[in-house]
């Protein structure tokens, strides 16, 4: 079986590379953004399975088929919950929600496989798909988070919250008070909660509040740097491969 993973998370696609082995099965290609995957599929085989990660490094990984006919079936990899999980079931062999469990990996390469016999191809509408987790209907959003001060639980309020940003394997919120709390989640799942019109993910570390932005200063690399309203602990850089988004964003 010729598998490979998209994924622009180079752990997360170790992982599963690794999780893939105890199943008998060697993904030994390991694509990670938009641009790296196009140019290998105009390079190589297509495989006969993809675990495809929605968001990347560079855009959504749909964009590879918007330009590319690829036939391979699909088990999507993603973070998003349940408002676009019908989507997934409906359009690919599977899905798995990250943090992927063993089990449910055994469970998809299992459906897939039962799937060969019979020559079932899959039909992706990744349009609907893609609709869906840019344009959800009825989404709601936090509205606060609660945190943990000594033996005390404090709600604070999303207006409140200047950024998010991981540290030392921590997850943190930083407040208009000052302050930063742990938070028991990870970036990956505040993707998911957060408005995007109000909060962006500039990089692999922070995510913003439009609403805390105070100054944007041209950067090393075609960077910018953000200066929030209190937050000053360290530099806030907009990746490259993000600028031209956050751009768009702040629109």
């Amino acid at each position: 079986m010729n598998v490979i993973i998209i994924e622009d998370e180079k752990p997360s696609a170790r992982r599963l590379q690794r999780m893939l082995e105890k199943l008998g099965i060697h993904a030994k290609t390991m694509l990670h953004s938009v641009e790296e995957s196009l140019e290998w599929f105009q390079k190589n085989q297509h495989p006969d399975l993809i675990f495809l990660d929605i968001q990347l490094s560079d855009g959504l990984s749909f964009e590879i088929f918007e330009t590319i006919d690829i036939k391979s079936a699909v088990i999507f990899t993603t973070a998003y919950d349940e408002y676009a999980l019908q989507a997934f079931k409906l359009n690919s062999i599977d899905y798995l929600l990250k943090p992927i469990d063993e089990e449910d990996l055994a469970k998809a390469v299992k459906k897939y496989q039962e799937r060969i016999p019979q020559k079932q191809t899959v039909n992706i509408d990744f349009n609907d798909i893609k609709k869906l987790l840019v344009n959800p209907i009825d989404r709601d959003y936090k509205k606060r988070f609660s945190v943990k001060v000594g033996q005390h639980i404090k709600l604070i309020n999303i207006d409140d919250i200047e950024c998010f940003y991981s540290e030392n394997k921590g997850t943190y919120l930083y407040a208009n008070d000052g302050r930063n709390y742990l938070l028991d989640t990870t970036l990956e799942l505040l993707e998911n909660e957060l408005e995007p019109q109000t909060f962006f993910r500039i990089n692999r570390k922070f995510f913003v509040n439009i609403h805390a932005i105070k100054d944007m200063v041209s950067y090393t690399n075609s960077r910018l740097q953000i200066k929030l309203k209190t937050y000053n602990a360290e530099e806030v850089i907009v990746a490259r491969e993000r600028v031209k988004d956050f751009k768009d964003w702040l629109e």
